[in-house]
């Protein structure tokens, strides 16, 4: 068992580094290919106006989606270069969550960032992680913003004898296979 396709969701509002050192990381150790996606949509301001102004607003927001989602896929592009097998870019102006789970059939792991507990989440520019662990139906690997290398030395496995716990495991032994040292851990 393997992963043979690494998908790595990037952020519109904040740095995608760590996610994409992640992600490359996986891509080259399994040999796998590699897709970037991401989304976002315009999210008007709480007051708004009508006619031709309202229309050049939603323009310009749409066209700085656009120009951002450009930064990103060459950073990804940057990013898995001599890494992956294939490296596909998805993107779309749409809500980041509904577009990452629609995509989730395209991969074997998903590599996403970390939800801040400090801020509120724009659900315009970015999924929540723990939205998409109970939607995606896929493992996710989720990466904080400070994290730039997969430590696989020592895996820790909270145990629960659950159907969702058994195929949590099942997803992640291909991690856990490249760890040096596991260990399973239940609370009764």
């Amino acid at each position: 068992m393997t992963y043979a396709t690494v998908m790595v969701s990037l952020a519109l509002d904040r740095s995608n580094d760590a996610r994409l050192e992640i992600a490359g990381q996986l891509a080259k150790r399994f040999n796998a290919c590699s897709i970037g996606i991401a989304a976002g949509e315009f999210s008007p301001p709480l007051y708004f106006t009508e006619g031709e102004q309202a229309q050049r607003v939603i323009d310009q927001g749409q066209a700085a989606i656009r120009r951002r989602m450009a930064e990103i896929e060459a950073q990804f592009r940057t990013a898995m270069l001599n890494r992956a097998a294939v490296v596909e870019w998805r993107c779309t102006e749409d809500f980041p969550a509904r577009f990452i789970v629609q995509q989730a059939r395209a991969a074997d792991i998903i590599v996403v960032g970390a939800s801040r507990a400090d801020t509120l989440a724009d659900p315009f520019v970015q999924a929540n992680s723990s939205d998409l662990l109970m939607q995606t139906g896929r493992p996710l690997l989720v990466v904080p913003d400070a994290g730039d290398w997969l430590d696989l030395r020592s895996v820790l496995v909270a145990w629960k004898d659950t159907p969702e716990c058994r195929r949590a495991v099942a997803d992640a032994l291909p991690i856990l296979r490249e760890a040096k040292n596991v260990i399973v851990v239940e609370i009764v």
